[in-house]
């Protein structure tokens, strides 16, 4: 029996119950994608049944406002991914009459959507014969196969999508595809990978050579870059001055409080703080209410926040700044760190009326 078979047969019995396995629809399978990429399934299952209860259809989507799509995104990361998932509903909609297109060559020409989520949604919706090769299935051949080249390297990607396309089942793609991202989820982990069990025990090399643990190889990460954040929760009579982030950085198009960036880490709010808000929002005379600190691992930054929470005796007039009150504040989308600090902040203020 060939891999594609015994994959098979094994994925009828141990596939894992997902929503997304119970439909065809592109939309459907599309969001499911994009939602699952750099996020575990158990924690993208409940953002997929927000998103599907919220914008049933793609109609739904595309006519929302960015803002709320970000805001029930809020707390998922990679936040390009929901700005993608936005545009591209906008364009399928308008552009294309809200019909998905059915070929690898087509989806792949949409914001946001690339090689693995194309071969993905074209094998599932449309039986495209095309391999989607994500972590796991990288995992699984290069321990079936005893493949040394690194997967995140051109010559590695080459490689491993030649292979995939080669072994992929013509008859069921997509259940195929299925199968081995459930097998490298379920079985051939990354760590304690489960060999006993596997299906395809018999025919992998690493398991032979007892080198499973060394495969897949990979480049060495990025190095990590450490960024110092001093965010001024500024409160004038209940409201809070935020502003939208619309540079090219990170959190693009959520909402914050007043910053500066420093070089380095600061242990409290002094004289050089005080200096970067008055530059930031002028002068005026505050009292600072509370501090908080927090670190953010990003993909390739690690950020060490800090949160000043100043009461301002006037209003400011200078800078781009919208005032918003508590209820308004919890409704923009905002990053993880602003979100913590406002549930602490608001469960623990009695406001001033």
């Amino acid at each position: 029996m060939d891999i594609s078979s015994q994959l098979l047969q094994w994925y009828r019995s141990n596939r894992r119950d997902f929503p997304w396995r119970t439909t065809k629809n592109p939309y459907k399978i599309w969001l499911s994608e994009i939602i699952l990429q750099q996020t575990r399934t158990s924690q993208g299952l409940d953002y997929y049944l927000k998103f599907t209860d919220t914008f049933p259809k793609i109609e739904h989507l595309a006519s929302a406002k960015e803002t709320r799509v970000l805001k029930l995104w809020q707390g998922l990361g990679y936040y390009s991914r929901a700005r993608n998932l936005h545009a591209t509903a906008q364009y399928v909609q308008d552009e294309l009459q809200g019909i998905f297109p059915k070929s690898y060559e087509d989806l792949i020409k949409l914001k946001g959507i690339g090689p693995y989520t194309a071969a993905a949604i074209s094998s599932i919706c449309f039986k495209e014969v095309k391999a989607a090769v994500d972590g796991n299935v990288y995992r699984v051949l290069s321990r079936i196969f005893d493949i040394d080249t690194a997967i995140n390297s051109t010559e590695g990607i080459k490689i491993f999508q030649k292979l995939a396309d080669e072994l992929i089942c013509k008859k069921e793609p997509g259940d195929y595809n299925q199968a081995l991202m459930d097998l490298g989820a379920t079985t051939c982990k990354p760590k304690n990978p489960l060999c006993d069990v596997c299906p395809l025990q018999s025919k992998c090399l690493a398991k032979k050579l007892r080198i499973v643990e060394q495969r897949p190889v990979k480049t060495k990460k990025h190095k990590v870059k450490n960024r110092f954040l001093n965010y001024y929760c500024v409160e004038h009579h209940a409201q809070f001055y935020m502003k939208k982030r619309t540079e090219n950085d990170i959190w693009k198009n959520l909402y914050d409080f007043p910053l500066s960036e420093a070089d380095c880490a600061k242990e409290d709010f002094n004289q050089v703080e005080l200096k970067a808000l008055e530059k930031i929002i002028g002068e005026n005379t505050f009292t600072l209410e509370k501090a908080r600190r927090y670190q953010h691992k990003l993909t390739h930054q690690k950020l060490h926040i800090n949160v000043y929470h100043l009461k301002s005796k006037n209003e400011i007039k200078k800078g781009h700044f919208i005032k918003v009150n508590p209820r308004e504040a919890m409704e923009f989308p905002v990053p993880k760190p602003i979100e913590k600090f406002f549930k602490e902040l608001f469960n623990g203020l009695d406001f001033e009326r």
